[in-house]
């Protein structure tokens, strides 16, 4: 199995407002930069989804090493969070439906794909790979925003 790393974020200007994600992908000496823009979304939806476009950008089941500021993505998998949520019916510990479920539902399905280690880093804190998706994810933004300065 191939051994790779992906380093995500996702960004929201407002929340919900115009949002942007990054991802760098880095199998042995290659690396590889994917990003996207939606519109009328949140900060959360955005760390979701640049981790299911990174994994859907491997071409065959990997050992992945992903790293995250979001503590909402990598705990939903480290703390157990999805496997409580599945067992409930998609229902949380407040007895409501659990948000983002769409992309919830896409991560538990790449996560039988892939053999991933969901690693936590501190956001904005010198880690260049976590700098250089957190400037894909608000250049996306720039980039999409007519109304952007």
């Amino acid at each position: 199995m191939k051994k790779v790393i992906i380093y995500t974020d996702g960004a929201c200007s407002g929340n919900p407002g115009n949002g942007g994600w990054g991802a760098i992908l880095k199998y042995g000496e290659h690396e590889k930069e994917i990003s996207g823009f939606e519109a009328n979304t949140t900060n959360n939806r955005m760390e979701l989804k640049a981790a299911i476009e990174a994994l859907k950008a491997l071409k065959e089941p990997c050992e992945v090493e992903l790293y995250s500021d979001s503590a909402y993505l990598v705990n939903g998998f480290n703390m157990g969070w999805l496997n409580s949520w599945k067992a409930n019916g998609w229902v949380n510990s407040s007895k409501e439906e659990v948000k983002n479920v769409d992309l919830w539902k896409e991560l538990d399905r790449l996560s039988k794909v892939h053999k991933i280690t969901w690693i936590k880093v501190k956001g904005h804190s010198d880690n260049p790979f976590n700098e250089r998706c957190d400037k894909l994810a608000t250049g996306e933004i720039k980039k999409n925003s007519h109304n952007s300065l």
